[in-house]
């Protein structure tokens, strides 16, 4: 007697490679997304950190700190410091600024609605201090 067997996968086969995939999926997508999180708040610590370094340069010029996020850098206070959308590159945080002529905050908050939602605020002043959520980073 000559038995044919039909090639291919039975459905106890295909059911576990789903099973598999699904596992897989449920440990990698919340490793993903907190890696995603994580890299932008990395990016946006970058971005205060380079807007801090914009401010120094504008104390050297005129001995008092720019106020405004979006107004045209033009290298003394009474400009800004040329972040026209307000926001990160990445558009997740809200750049601000509150400053006199001798201090200044800068202030990335997360914008509601994207992923770094529920992130916290970071910050940095004049002085060095560097805050998020009112913990040093």
């Amino acid at each position: 007697m000559n038995f044919c067997r039909n090639a291919g996968f039975s459905l106890i086969e295909l059911m576990v490679a789903v099973a598999i995939v699904g596992i897989l999926a449920a440990i990698a997508i919340p490793s993903y997304n907190s890696y995603t999180i994580r890299s932008s708040r990395l990016s946006a610590q970058t971005e205060l950190m380079n807007l801090a370094s914009i401010e120094e340069k504008i104390f050297l010029n005129s001995t008092a700190y720019s106020a405004s996020v979006t107004a045209a850098y033009d290298g003394t206070s009474t400009g800004g410091l040329g972040i026209t959308s307000g926001q990160t590159s990445d558009g997740k945080y809200t750049l601000s600024i509150v400053a006199t002529s001798q201090t200044y905050t800068l202030t990335a908050t997360p914008v509601s609605g994207k992923s770094q939602a529920s992130d916290g605020a970071m910050s940095i002043s004049e002085n060095g201090q560097r805050l998020w959520n009112g913990v040093a980073w």
